[in-house]
């Protein structure tokens, strides 16, 4: 089994990429994430690598942590949930939003990946809220702004959270980005800058 591979891009396409590890040209599998992190062609890249082995096939998929493999293998552990799905999911959420989105049962954020309905976004937010261990990455502030704010709430940051789910967002990685950024930036700070801020966040 392959768990890591080393070599030069070699070619990127819509959905895989071929890496050259001395003179082989391995086919992987990649969300469109990560593959617009890789490098170019030409130059040197690691991916983390999880094989699947069928009757009539073998696949690679190729990640860019083991966070992100992790999470793949975790999804499909979700009825209704193979390769494809899974890859579309990390597609729109980086693992650190994922972990977010599951903890605090965001199915909005889940449902905006390509062949992901509400039934099976219900279904993975609720089979996989006890499985996932990362959940003490989710800050409390967070947590906090990821609720829906209280009627007559105006602070600085429910104020940019709501500004960033207004923008297209998931509440729950606008969430993230604006707890993120009252961390760089204190809890002084104005909506604006911490719209700014945020926007930079999930950017990254």
């Amino acid at each position: 089994m392959i768990g890591k591979l080393k070599g030069v891009v070699d070619s990127l396409y819509e959905d895989h990429l071929i890496l050259d590890v001395h003179g082989v040209g391995y086919v992987i599998a990649c969300s469109s994430r990560t593959l617009q992190k890789l490098p170019g062609p030409g130059e040197a890249a690691v991916l983390a690598v999880e094989t699947q082995v069928r009757e009539d096939s073998i696949r690679l998929f190729g990640f860019l942590s083991d966070g992100e493999r992790d999470w793949f293998r975790l999804l499909q552990n979700v009825q209704g949930v193979g390769s494809k799905v899974a890859l579309a999911i990390l597609s729109i959420l980086p693992p650190s939003d994922l972990t977010a989105a599951i903890a605090l049962q965001d199915k909005a954020a889940i449902a905006r990946a390509p062949g992901v309905g509400p039934k099976l976004a219900a279904r993975i937010v609720a089979e996989l809220k006890d499985k996932a261990s990362d959940f003490s990455a989710v800050s409390p502030q967070a947590l906090a702004l990821a609720g829906e704010p209280a009627l007559g709430e105006s602070s600085a940051a429910a104020e940019a959270t709501s500004a960033l789910v207004n923008l297209g967002y998931a509440r729950a990685q606008a969430a993230a980005a604006i707890a993120a950024s009252l961390r760089a930036l204190g809890d002084g700070a104005e909506t604006s800058a911490l719209i700014r801020r945020g926007l930079k966040e999930l950017a990254q």
